[in-house]
């Protein structure tokens, strides 16, 4: 009988102890946020991430209690900020500014730190890839740019914002779906590839409509296609690969994510407040001046995304030979 009962009260204070266990994170996220937020970017200040994340910290202010700091973490494409967050505690209060190199750059050997490092919160923003030429160009569709292409192999120079970025893997894209043989020019960035087609370097470019938009209604250059599932505001009379008979759909993305093992509860705090920071029309504002696409994905769609995404970089990216 002592030893029954002594059985049953070691029982009981196993229970307590799960129980207990299982309330933390509850009471974590209660009170949560206890003090200010970094959120991690990691480029350098003045882009179009870091503005993003600042309006998106400016949004946050009426939806969570305590203030968010931006942190400028730049260097090695992305991975030494996005190291730095997934090697943090996994509390909520270390975030990082995402995007789709996050899922480029392990595979080219700059990082070792992967997307399963983190757990996704939200994604907020999405920007196809897009073939756009000089308006003097002779090429008026994309059917007559391929097919060009095709009949003269690599000797198409296509632009793109450095060798293994995401508009480099889009245009490699292009040729894989398309039999077409670029010759691949790579510039320190999408702006400088632009500025080369502006100055008639180069036959073409590989970046996002964003990065064109103040040429093309100026009449200076002409966008052929647009890599994404529906036309694109402020393009609405160009038309996806998908309408012209080419199924890809590939481009940027960004978002945020926290460290992996940050307690749901904590999670569930944080998407909450910046799905309402996200609805601001101060956020939407500034994401159409900006001319960032608007996108607004859970936690649940943005993992798929960056799941879908990591495989098919890392296909493009072995087939390619990009790996550095």
């Amino acid at each position: 009988m002592k030893r029954s009962a002594f059985n049953r009260g070691i029982a009981a204070l196993l229970l307590g102890g799960a129980a207990a266990l299982a309330a933390a994170p509850a009471a974590q996220a209660q009170d949560f946020p206890g003090h200010p937020i970094e959120l991690v970017v990691t480029f350098a200040a003045g882009g179009g991430t870091d503005a993003l994340a600042r309006a998106m910290a400016d949004a946050s202010r009426t939806h969570l209690s305590q203030p968010i700091v931006v942190l400028n973490k730049p260097g090695a494409a992305g991975g030494i900020g996005l190291t730095d967050v997934a090697n943090s505690k996994p509390d909520g209060y270390k975030l990082a500014l995402v995007t789709a190199d996050m899922v480029i750059i392990p595979h080219l050997g700059l990082t070792k730190t992967t997307y399963e490092k983190f757990t996704p919160i939200i994604q907020l923003n999405a920007d196809p890839s897009a073939i756009t030429v000089a308006a003097d160009s002779p090429y008026n569709t994309i059917e007559e740019f391929l097919d060009a292409a095709r009949a003269k192999p690599e000797m198409m120079q296509v632009g793109n914002a450095g060798v293994g970025s995401i508009w480099h893997l889009a245009a490699a894209a292009l040729e894989d779906k398309s039999g077409a043989k670029f010759n691949h020019i790579p510039f320190n960035g999408g702006n400088p590839a632009v500025l080369a087609l502006l100055g008639g370097h180069i036959d073409a470019v590989a970046v996002s409509p964003a990065e064109v938009i103040q040429y093309v209604k100026a009449g200076k250059l002409k966008t052929l296609a647009v890599m994404a599932d529906q036309r694109v505001p402020g393009f609405e009379n160009v038309p996806t690969l998908k309408e012209r008979n080419i199924d890809l759909s590939i481009g940027t993305w960004r978002g945020i994510a926290a460290p992996k093992d940050t307690p749901q509860p904590v999670l569930d705090k944080l998407g909450a407040a910046f799905r309402q920071a996200a609805a601001e029309d101060s956020l939407k504002r500034f994401m159409a001046e900006q001319n960032l696409g608007y996108v607004l994905a859970d936690q649940q769609a943005f993992t798929a995304l960056m799941a879908r995404d990591n495989a098919t970089f890392r296909g493009l990216i072995e087939k390619f030979d990009m790996r550095q």
